[in-house]
C-alpha cells in the first residue's frame, strides 16, 4: 500500500530548515533578514528536542557575526560533525574567505541561503542572486529551488550530494519571493530520506575528521612549486558532482513524482525561442508559456537551472531543444561593467561551442530587489526574442531613459487558474494584518483540500508602514510567485488607504470591498473618494463596513484589529463554513499568543467572536454619478520638487512607475535630501495627546521623551502672540520664560499615538488627554503655524542647561518611521536638539538606520540656517571603523585649514581682522559654536581678500566649522558582530561619541539573542531562555581609562542622561553612551505607550543601573566613577521580569527552567551593582 502523503502549509524558509534540521548534527547560526528565520526554528526545535534523522537533538551555536558562524561551521565539519548554515546578502559575503576553506578541504558543509539583493548604493533586504553570484568562484556547488517546495526537495538534494560528493553546497532560494511566501506543500520525512544517504561516504567523513588518536595536520603553507597542482587534484571531486546531483534528483523524483534534473525543460518540444532562469521567476515563465500557447499557439520553452555550479554542460544540452533559435538569458543580479551577467557568459560560453548552427543568445536582468517579475514582463521578453535584432542587455519591469535598455512595459494580465480565489489585505505594520493572514493560509491548506498562497508585501519599517497581503485560493496548484494585480476580494484596514492608494486597482467585476472604518455608514459614505464610488458602481462590488477599531479598543487590543478583520473575511467570503473557521482561529490563537498569558488569548477569541459585526451596504444610486479617477492624495501640492515628483509617488506606492532617469544625477550616489519625513504626514494613530492648558506646568518632560518629535513647546513675544491664529492655545511663560506666551503643540498627523507624553506629565492633573485623532486634526495647522512662522527660541536660556531648556531647541531627527513608544529614538531627537547643527553620524545597519533612512525618507533635518546632521550606513559591521573614518577624514581636511591659516597670519593680504580670527580659530579648532561664529564672520572677508590663501579656504570653507563626530548603532552590532571594531575605535583615542541603543536583542531582524541579552530572558535564538549572564560593555571600555563611558535610562533620570551627553561632547576622546532602550520586541504587558515607565522600573528595581565615568575627574584627584542610580528595591525585581514576554513566556514553553533563570538574572543584577558600587567608593 501506497504511502498517504503528508502535506503542510509553510514557507521556503521553514521548507529548507525542516529538511537542515534532519541532515544536520550541529548548526552555526547568525541572524540577518531574510535567511533568519531558517534559524530560528532550528534552534526552536532543538529547544524543544526535536530529533534529527538520526535520533540526536541539533546543537545549535549563535555566533557573533557571519563570518563567525563560518568560522563555526569550518571546525565544526574538521570536527567530523555534519553541520549547516542560513544566511544572506552581506552575510554570505562575510563567509567567502572560510567558503574558500570549506571547499578546498572538500567538507560536506550545506549553506541554505534566501538570496538578497547587496547593499551598493543603497541598502536593501529585498530579493535577488546578487549574493550567491558572489559567491559563485568559492567551490561551493550551486543548486537552485524556485518555489517552496523545490525549497524543501532541493535542501534534501544538497544536503545528499555534499555527503556524497565530498563538496560543499550552497543552495538558494529567492529571498522574501520564496523565503516568505507560504504554500501547501508535500513533507519530506526521516523515514523516507534516510536510506538515500550514502553510508558509506559519511563514514569516510568521520574518517577524515581530524582526530588526536590518528593526528594528521591540515591547513599548511604552500608555496609556489607546489599550491597550484594541489588546486587542480581536486577536480575529479568537481567532476562527478554533476551525476550525484542528477542521481539524488532522480530519487526525489522516484519518492515524490515531482520531475527534477540539473536542467529543466519546460514547453513546446520544437520550441524556437527559448528563456533560461533560474529561481521563482521560473513558475511566472511556466504559467506565460501555457497562456501564449493556448491563447496564441505559440511554441516557447523555459530551461530551468537547478545545479548552477558546477555547471554541466553535458546536462544542459541534453534538455536544450534542437529546434531552438534564440534564447533569452535572465540574471536576477548586476554586474557593472561585466560583458553580461553571470547565467548568461555561461550559456553563452556553452552555445558558442555549438558552432555555425549555435542559437543567437540574449541576455537581460529582472527583479532586482524583489522586484516583481510579471508574466506581462515575460511576454515582453519573448516579443523580444522575435525581433530582427533581439536587444541584448535588457531590463524588464523598469523604464530605463537613461540608456534605454528596458523592453516596452506591457499591460498587466491574470493568469490565475479557474476556480482560484485571490485576495489582497492593507494593513498597518504591527497592527497584525500579516500574522492574521499568515493563519488564515494555514488554516484553509491545513484543513481542506485547497491549494494556497501567500505573499506579503511591505516596506522596511518594522511598524507603523504600509503592508498588502496578497493571497491565493484554489482548486489545482498555484504557480504564480507575483502580486495579485485582479483580486476578487480586497479588504481595506485603515480608512485613510482609501486616499492614500488605489486600494481597489484591477479588482474583478462583483468582488467584494471589506473597509473597517471608524464612523457610521452616513458618515462613511461622506468620507469614501469618488473614484473609489466610481469603481464600486462600474465593477459592480459588495462593500461590508465594520468598525473593528472600536470593537478591538473595547476588548482591549488597542489598534490590533487583525483578528476581527480575519473573522469577518471568513465569515463574507465562505472559503470554508465560518463555524469550522472560528473553531480553526481559536485553535490559532491558542498557538500563537499562548505564551503571552491567558488575558491575550481571550481577547483574541472575544475578537473572533466580533467579527461577524460587520454590514453589507446597499449601494447609494446618487453614486452611479460619481466620478474622478485615483491620484495620490498628495497630488500637486506645494512642496519641493523632489518631494512631489519623487517622495509622494514612492509613498503612494507607486515607485515602480519612476524611471531610471529619477535617479540620475544627484540620486545616482544614493544620496536623497534631508528633512524629508516631515512631508509624509502619515497620520496613523488612533489616539493623540490634547493639550490642557491649565493644568500644564511647563515642565516639557512630554516633549523630551517623545520618539517622533511630535509634541514641541512653542514661545511666543506679545507681537507673536498676537499675530497668531486665535486656535492656538497659550499661557503665559513661568521662571525664565516669563515674558513670553507658552503653547504645547502637537503635531497630529506626525504622532503615532503612543501616549508616553501623557505618561510621564507630572502635572497633579494630566495636561496632556488622549484623544481621538479625529478630534485633533485642527490642531495641524496651529503646529505647521508655529513651526514655520515663530520657529524655536533656544537663545532665551541656554539649552543646555537643562531638560526643560533644551526642548525649545528644534529637534533635527523627527517623524521616523520607528514603532509606536520606540525606547530609542528619544534618545537620537535630544542628542540632536543639542548638537545636531554640526553633526557628523555613522550608522549601524540596524533598527537605528531604518527608521533613520528608509527611503524616500530622511527623519534628520535641518535648521532656518540649513545646517543639521549628516548622516550615513556604510553596514553593520563596520560602523565604528565608518564612524572614525569620518572622524580621521574630516579632521585631516581640517588640518589643512589650520595651515593656511597659519600662513594667512603671515600674509601681507590678509586684515589684521582676518589674522584675529584666525589666530581665533587656530585657538579653539575643536570649539563648535567658536568655529561657526568665526567662519560666519570670515567667510565675506576672505572673499573681499581674494588672496591666493583666501581661495584656498573658502574651498575648505565647509570644514572651518567643528564637526560633532557620532556613531549610532544597536547592541547587535555594538555588543556582537562590530565589537572588534567598536573596541579599536574607543582604544584610538580619538575624539568621537558612540551611542549604543541596548535593546538586549537584534531587534530589526525580529528578536534574536545578542551577548547584551540577560540571563533569562527568551529570545530568538535562545528559545528557552539565556543561560549566560549580560556582556558588561560598559566596564570592558572602563577599563582603558581614557574612554568616557556612561549608561543611561531617560525614563529613570531624564537629568542623567543630559549631563551624560554633554560630558561626552565636551570629553576631547573617545566616548561610550549605552542606552537602555524598551523595544516591541520586549512584549511589555504595560504596552509600549509605557516604554519610559518601564525605563524607571528597570532601574528601580535593580535591573538596569545608572552610571558615568568621566576620565577627566581622574585628573582632578575626584574619583572618575559616579553611580547615578539609587540602591535597588530588590523587591521589585522579579514582577519586572514577569511584566514583559520576554522572560514571562519562559513560565508557560520551559517552567522547569524559569524560577532557575529567573534567580540567575536577579543575581548577575546585584554582581553588577555591586561591582559598580566598589567602583563608586560606596562599599
Amino acid at each position: 500500500m501506497a504511502k498517504e502523503k503528508k502535506f503542510i502549509t509553510c514557507d521556503g524558509n521553514y521548507a529548507a530548515a525542516h529538511v537542515a534540521y534532519l541532515f544536520s548534527e550541529h548548526a552555526a547560526i547568525y541572524p540577518i533578514t531574510p535567511s533568519s528565520t531558517m534559524a530560528e526554528y532550528i534552534d526552536e526545535w532543538a529547544a524543544f528536542g526535536k530529533k534529527n534523522m538520526w535520533g540526536e537533538t541539533v546543537k545549535v551555536t549563535e555566533m557573533q557575526s557571519e563570518g563567525g558562524a563560518a568560522g563555526a561551521v569550518h571546525g565544526s565539519l574538521q570536527a567530523g560533525s555534519l553541520t549547516s548554515t542560513f544566511t544572506a546578502s552581506q552575510g554570505l559575503l562575510l563567509m567567502i574567505p572560510n567558503m574558500y576553506k570549506i571547499s578546498g578541504e572538500l567538507l560536506p558543509a550545506v549553506f541554505h541561503v534566501s538570496a538578497r539583493a547587496l547593499a551598493a548604493q543603497a541598502l536593501s533586504i529585498f530579493g535577488d542572486h546578487s549574493d550567491v553570484m558572489s559567491a559563485r568562484q568559492t567551490g561551493f556547488a550551486l543548486i537552485a529551488s524556485a518555489s517552496v517546495q523545490e525549497a524543501m526537495d532541493m535542501a534534501a538534494v544538497a544536503h545528499l550530494s555534499a555527503i556524497k560528493s565530498s563538496i560543499p553546497f550552497l543552495h538558494f532560494f529567492d529571498g522574501f519571493r520564496t523565503s516568505h511566501e507560504i504554500q501547501k506543500v508535500e513533507l519530506l520525512e526521516a523515514e523516507d530520506l534516510k536510506p538515500l544517504v550514502s553510508d558509506k561516504s559519511l563514514a569516510k567523513f568521520r574518517e577524515r575528521a581530524l582526530n588526536p588518536n590518528k593526528p594528521v595536520t591540515r591547513g599548511t603553507a604552500q608555496n609556489p612549486d607546489v599550491y597550484f597542482q594541489a588546486r587542480e587534484a581536486a577536480n575529479p571531486y568537481y567532476d562527478a558532482v554533476p551525476d550525484i546531483v542528477a542521481r539524488y534528483m532522480g530519487e526525489i523524483t522516484e519518492l515524490t513524482g515531482r520531475h527534477y534534473l540539473p536542467f529543466d525543460y519546460y514547453g513546446a518540444p520544437d520550441a524556437e525561442n527559448v528563456i533560461i532562469a533560474m529561481g521563482s521567476v521560473c513558475e511566472t515563465i511556466k504559467e506565460t508559456i501555457d497562456y501564449l500557447a493556448e491563447t496564441k499557439g505559440e511554441k516557447l520553452g523555459l530551461i530551468t537551472v537547478r545545479l548552477y555550479r558546477p555547471f554541466s554542460a553535458k546536462y544542459f544540452l541534453r534538455v536544450l531543444p534542437k529546434s531552438v533559435k534564440r534564447i533569452a538569458v535572465l540574471d536576477r543580479t548586476k554586474e557593472p561593467g561585466s560583458l553580461g551577467e553571470p547565467l548568461y557568459m555561461d550559456v553563452k560560453a556553452i552555445v558558442a561551442d555549438l558552432g555555425e548552427n549555435a542559437p543567437l543568445v540574449v541576455g537581460g536582468r529582472y527583479g532586482l530587489s524583489s522586484k516583481d517579475t510579471s508574466p506581462a514582463q515575460i511576454i515582453a521578453v519573448f516579443d523580444n526574442l522575435k525581433l530582427r535584432e533581439p536587444k541584448n542587455g535588457f531590463t524588464i519591469g523598469i523604464v530605463d531613459d537613461v540608456t534605454f535598455k528596458s523592453l516596452p512595459l506591457k499591460e498587466e494580465i491574470s493568469l490565475a487558474k479557474k476556480g482560484t480565489y485571490e485576495c489582497k489585505f492593507y494593513g498597518l505594520g504591527s497592527d497584525g494584518t500579516v500574522g492574521a493572514n499568515k493563519n488564515t493560509i494555514k488554516i484553509i491548506g491545513d484543513n481542506t483540500s485547497k491549494y494556497c498562497q501567500g505573499y506579503f508585501d511591505y516596506d522596511s519599517k518594522k511598524s507603523g508602514g504600509y503592508t498588502c497581503s496578497h493571497l491565493r485560493f484554489g482548486d489545482s496548484p498555484i504557480r504564480a510567485p507575483y502580486l495579485v494585480s485582479t483580486p476578487d476580494f480586497v479588504a481595506c484596514h485603515v480608512p485613510s488607504y482609501l486616499y492614500k492608494y488605489d486600494v481597489l486597482k484591477g479588482i474583478k467585476k462583483g468582488g467584494i470591498l471589506l473597509l473597517n472604518s471608524l464612523w457610521d455608514t452616513e458618515e462613511t459614505f461622506n468620507r469614501i473618494p469618488d473614484f473609489v464610488k466610481k469603481e464600486i458602481v462600474a465593477k459592480k462590488l459588495r462593500l461590508f463596513l465594520i468598525n473593528a477599531t472600536k470593537i478591538a479598543a473595547e476588548i482591549g487590543l488597542g489598534g490590533r484589529t487583525n483578528t476581527i478583520l480575519q473573522s469577518a473575511f471568513f465569515k463574507i467570503t465562505g472559503i470554508i463554513p465560518y463555524e469550522e473557521a472560528v473553531d480553526h482561529m481559536k485553535r490559532a490563537i491558542d498557538e500563537s499568543y499562548g505564551t503571552k498569558g491567558e488575558n491575550v488569548v481571550k481577547m483574541n477569541y472575544a475578537a473572533v467572536d466580533r467579527g461577524s459585526e460587520y454590514v453589507e451596504v446597499e449601494i447609494p444610486k446618487e453614486w452611479n454619478n460619481a466620478t474622478g479617477r485615483f491620484v495620490h492624495a498628495n497630488y500637486n501640492r506645494l512642496a519641493p520638487e523632489w518631494i512631489r515628483n519623487v517622495a509622494d509617488i514612492v509613498n503612494s506606492q507607486d515607485g515602480n512607475s519612476l524611471p531610471v532617469s529619477t535617479f540620475a544625477g544627484d540620486m545616482v550616489d544614493g544620496t536623497i535630501p534631508s528633512g524629508t519625513a516631515a512631508f509624509e504626514k502619515r497620520g496613523i494613530a488612533v489616539f493623540v495627546p490634547e493639550w490642557q492648558p491649565d493644568n500644564c506646568i511647563q515642565c516639557n518632560q512630554c516633549a523630551y521623551v517623545c520618539p517622533h518629535a511630535a509634541i514641541r513647546p512653542f514661545l511666543m513675544t506679545e507681537e507673536e502672540a498676537k499675530a497668531a491664529p486665535a486656535e492656538i492655545k497659550k499661557v503665559q511663560g513661568n521662571a525664565a520664560f516669563k515674558e513670553y506666551k507658552f503653547t504645547m503643540q502637537v503635531s497630529p498627523a506626525d504622532c503615532t499615538g503612543c501616549g508616553n507624553c501623557a505618561d510621564v506629565c507630572p502635572a497633579k492633573e494630566k495636561a496632556l488627554v488622549m484623544k481621538p485623532y479625529g478630534t485633533q486634526e485642527v490642531e495641524q495647522p496651529n503646529f505647521d503655524y508655529l513651526h514655520h512662522n515663530v520657529g524655536y527660541k533656544d537663545n532665551v536660556a541656554p539649552k543646555a542647561q537643562n531638560v526643560k531648556n533644551s526642548q525649545f531647541a528644534q529637534p533635527l531627527f523627527e517623524f521616523s518611521g520607528a514603532c509606536a513608544g520606540c525606547g530609542e529614538t528619544p534618545y537620537i531627537k535630544v542628542i540632536t536638539q543639542l548638537f545636531g547643527d554640526h553633526m557628523m553620524i555613522a550608522n549601524a545597519t540596524g533598527c537605528s538606520s531604518i527608521y533613520g533612512a528608509s527611503f524616500p525618507s530622511s527623519p534628520y533635518t535641518t535648521n532656518h540656517h540649513g545646517h543639521g546632521p549628516s548622516w550615513a550606513n556604510s553596514l553593520f559591521e563596520d560602523n565604528a571603523e565608518f564612524g572614525l573614518g569620518m572622524r580621521l577624514g574630516s579632521e585631516r581636511v581640517r588640518d589643512t585649514v589650520a595651515s593656511l591659516m597659519k600662513e594667512g597670519l603671515e600674509c601681507n593680504s590678509c586684515s589684521s581682522d582676518m589674522k584675529v580670527l584666525f589666530d581665533k580659530w587656530l585657538t579653539n579648532r575643536g570649539n563648535a559654536a567658536v568655529t561657526r561664529e568665526v567662519h560666519d564672520a570670515l567667510v565675506p572677508m576672505m572673499k573681499e581678500c581674494g588672496c591666493q590663501i583666501c581661495k584656498q579656504l573658502l574651498e575648505l570653507q565647509n570644514f572651518i566649522p567643528a564637526r560633532s563626530q557620532w556613531i549610532f548603532g544597536g547592541d547587535g552590532w555594538a555588543y556582537d558582530i562590530g565589537y572588534g571594531g567598536l573596541d579599536h575605535v574607543l582604544a584610538s583615542g580619538e575624539n568621537v561619541n558612540v551611542l549604543v541603543l541596548d535593546t538586549e536583542l537584534y531587534s530589526n531582524t525580529g528578536g534574536q539573542s545578542s551577548k547584551a541579552t540577560p540571563a533569562g530572558a527568551v529570545a530568538k535564538f535562545a528559545s528557552s531562555g539565556k543561560r549566560v549572564r549580560k556582556k558588561d560593555l560598559g566596564m570592558m571600555a572602563i577599563s582603558y581609562g581614557y574612554v568616557y563611558v556612561a549608561q543611561v535610562a531617560m525614563g529613570a533620570s531624564q537629568v542623567q542622561f543630559l549631563n551624560a551627553i554633554k560630558e561626552a561632547e565636551a570629553y576631547d576622546g573617545p566616548s561610550l553612551i549605552i542606552a537602555y532602550a524598551p523595544c516591541i520586541n520586549h512584549g511589555l504587558k504595560a504596552g509600549m505607550g509605557m516604554s519610559q515607565r518601564e525605563e524607571k522600573r528597570a532601574v528601580e528595581c535593580g535591573y538596569w543601573h545608572l552610571y558615568r565615568y568621566n576620565p577627566t575627574l581622574e585628573a582632578e584627584g575626584k574619583n572618575p566613577f559616579s553611580l547615578d542610580s539609587k540602591e535597588p528595591d530588590w523587591s521589585k525585581f522579579q514582577d519586572f521580569l514577569k511584566g514583559e514576554v520576554r522572560f514571562s513566556s519562559l513560565l508557560a514553553t520551559f517552567p522547569e527552567n524559569a524560577a532557575e533563570l529567573f534567580a540567575k538574572t536577579e543575581e548577575f543584577a546585584k554582581w553588577r551593582y555591586n561591582t559598580y558600587k566598589r567602583l563608586a567608593g560606596n562599599e
